[in-house]
């Protein structure tokens, strides 16, 4: 049983999934590489369908590629390429950046400006038109009233009274102190240069509200499950989604809305300016490596904030490094023992197994889980030390293992992927020396792999790599 918190309604709520979850996920602004504040709330999403489906749901995810709004064109005119050229870099740089971070494809990954959405955006504006909730200004652009959509502010809690609401507003973004009609359809003009479609009010472009609630109604439907997105678009830009979508349908546009809280870096708000502002590839080339990124980015409650630190990530390198040695001590003690079936185990020790997937449930109580994770390891390691596990026992704690790796996707795939080349190169020649008993020269290398953050543990047949 889920039991999942509405932003809406700010409590807890439980929640019964349908025949098949429709979930709806923000996705970027392709104008520049993700940073890793995006990646908190890509992470979160990827946790929350994971479990879902661990929980034997079918969950059919769309996430929307915002590829043209202001910044976009902004940087497509700075660089003087195509928007298209222009953001098909970054498109890119997101998906191995997805990949890098183990993250689960969604279904569908709409593109704003792909053709079947823009002419969506167009119905959807014309149907407000019509009902009264949108009307075309002097400036040639139409805009939402919002003094039609008396519910409008409910998902932030805003107090329209208390807010300005005389002066409509075009750009993309607004502020709470700058409430107003915000643009569906912006007229073109001259910085906009070829970016531009016809439509009913003449040449121009969506505005970046409207572009979710068209692609999201148009692959999911009127009523969607849950939605979710950062912290940050709350307001205006989920607001905006719920007013456009339940004027157009009459119907609840959202059963569930989550949220991510933000994610802060060594406890200051991310900037280029504080110099404290990391995207993906740039941590994965200072030697970092995605599942060490993805264990930060899921180890604290999605609704706290996260503070991101280097010492986070030696932390996550080590925790990791605990899961490997564990999962590895396991597969050893069963390499002699052949079961046909898959045995199952209710409790390691004192640990009852299912507890993880009852934290999760609990409004994805990651703190909880990870403790029964840990709590499973400290007495598995006992009582083999005890020699208290029989085979077909840790061929169960595998195969429960396995089901908890399918949610936090951490599992060491390959050590030679994990470990940087210059390390791998280093090991291959103290092993030369090592044959060849040239025990300085093995020394010698043993200190640069150090230097390279790397501790060797030399057994009878092997180096064992310990991340330091």
């Amino acid at each position: 049983m889920f039991h999942f918190y509405n932003t809406l309604t700010r409590q807890q709520e439980r929640f019964t999934p349908g025949e098949i979850i429709r979930l709806y996920t923000c996705g970027p602004t392709i104008y520049d590489h993700a940073h890793i504040g995006n990646f908190r709330a890509y992470v979160f999403e990827d946790l929350l369908q994971r479990h879902l489906e661990a929980r034997g749901n079918i969950v059919n995810r769309v996430m929307n590629l915002t590829d043209v709004d202001d910044k976009t064109i902004r940087g497509a005119r700075t660089q003087k390429v195509p928007l298209q050229e222009y953001t098909a870099r970054y498109k890119k740089a997101f998906f191995e950046d997805c990949v890098a971070l183990r993250l689960r494809p969604a279904n569908s990954y709409p593109a704003a400006t792909d053709p079947e959405n823009i002419e969506a955006m167009v119905v959807m504006i014309q149907t407000l038109v019509e009902k009264g909730h949108a009307y075309q200004a002097e400036d040639h652009s139409v805009y939402f009233r919002i003094a039609s959509f008396p519910r409008y502010g409910q998902l932030a809690h805003v107090d329209l009274d208390a807010q300005r609401t005389s002066v409509r507003i075009k750009n993309d973004e607004y502020t709470k102190e700058e409430i107003a009609d915000f643009a569906l359809w912006k007229a073109w003009n001259e910085e906009d240069g070829d970016v531009a479609w016809e439509s009913p009010w003449g040449r121009g472009r969506p505005g970046w509200h409207i572009e979710c609630s068209a692609m999201a109604t148009r692959l999911l439907g009127d009523t969607i499950d849950i939605h979710c997105g950062g912290i940050d678009n709350m307001f205006p830009h989920h607001e905006a989604e719920i007013a456009q979508c339940e004027c157009v349908s009459g119907q609840t546009f959202v059963r569930l809305w989550m949220h991510c809280a933000h994610l802060m870096v060594d406890g200051m708000k991310m900037a280029k300016s504080a110099g404290n502002f990391y995207t993906v590839r740039e941590l994965l080339e200072s030697g970092w490596n995605g599942r060490e990124i993805r264990y930060v980015l899921l180890s604290v409650h999605y609704r706290m904030p996260l503070n991101f630190t280097m010492e986070g990530l030696e932390a996550a390198r080590h925790s990791l490094y605990r899961i490997d040695e564990w999962k590895r001590r396991l597969e050893d003690f069963t390499r002699n023992t052949s079961t046909s079936a898959h045995p199952l185990l209710e409790n390691c020790g004192s640990v009852r197994l299912e507890d993880f997937f009852i934290a999760l449930d609990d409004d994805l109580n990651i703190s909880a889980a990870l403790a029964v994770l840990f709590d499973v390891i400290r007495e598995s390691h006992r009582l083999l030390d005890h020699k208290a596990l029989s085979g077909e026992e840790v061929i169960a704690l595998l195969v429960w293992w396995n089901r908890v790796d399918s949610i936090l996707a951490v599992t060491l795939d390959s050590l030679n992927e994990e470990i940087p080349k210059e390390v791998q190169q280093l090991i291959s020649l103290r092993q030369e020396a090592r044959d060849s008993k040239n025990w300085i020269e093995s020394d010698r290398l043993r200190e640069a792999i150090q230097a390279h953050g790397w501790m060797i543990k030399d057994t009878k047949n092997e180096q064992k790599l310990i991340p330091l």
